[in-house]
């Protein structure tokens, strides 16, 4: 069985959403802890009723992003994770503690990369007057909104829409996506090779049901 650390910055709705695909589809996995860097965040609530073990490491106590990022690997490998899920949270991780996690770590944007990295993306889509929009999940690199591409959907983008309207379209969009990539990755179809995420045809032999 698959373990699985999400980490979370605020109410971490693709949490929301990753746990009860998890939950209903009966994936070989557990959600073994969500950890988020504010003590505040609404995530937690919702993770801690649902009986997952949630844990804060936050950035306020550490003095640069070396410490911050070391004291939350420490708490994020108490849990053995054969994944970790970027869902909402709102910290640049620094380049080892990427790589530790190299090959194991997903996060999803809300646009189509390479286009549109960083903060803002709806506006950029508005401001670029593209005709479709939407998001990607990815496979996390030093390379800030960079990496392996597992996943990409999008939306039609209308004369009407503002960044509200857009930024719902695309969440939505998210809500059923990044269950679906996290749960090829757990299922054991995801393979990088030269910078590209590939998926491999599996049988019930390749996915371990057991506890």
């Amino acid at each position: 069985m698959r373990s699985i650390v999400i980490l979370i910055s605020g109410r971490g709705s693709n949490m929301e959403a990753i746990v009860r695909a998890a939950q209903t589809e009966q994936w070989p996995a557990k959600i073994a802890a969500v950890i988020s860097n504010r003590v505040d965040a609404g995530g937690l609530s919702f993770a801690a009723a649902r009986g997952i073990p949630t844990a804060v490491v936050s950035n306020k106590d550490y003095a640069d992003r070396t410490q911050f990022d070391a004291a939350l690997r420490r708490e994020i490998d108490r849990f053995s994770p054969d994944l970790v899920v970027l869902a909402g949270f709102m910290r640049i991780l620094t380049a080892p503690f990427v790589q530790h996690y190299a090959g194991r770590m997903l996060n999803i944007h809300p646009s189509l990369l390479p286009s549109f990295t960083g903060l803002a993306t709806h506006l950029q889509a508005l401001t670029m007057g593209v005709k479709v929009h939407g998001a990607t999940v990815h496979f996390v690199t030093a390379d800030l909104d960079h990496g392996p591409i597992v996943l990409q959907e999008v939306v039609p983008v209308t004369d009407d829409d503002t960044v509200r309207s857009l930024e719902e379209k695309v969440l939505a969009l998210e809500h059923q996506m990044y269950p679906r990539a996290v749960r090829w990755f757990v299922e054991g179809r995801l393979v990088i090779e030269e910078g590209r995420v590939y998926q491999r045809a599996v049988t019930a032999l390749d996915v371990d049901f057991s506890g």
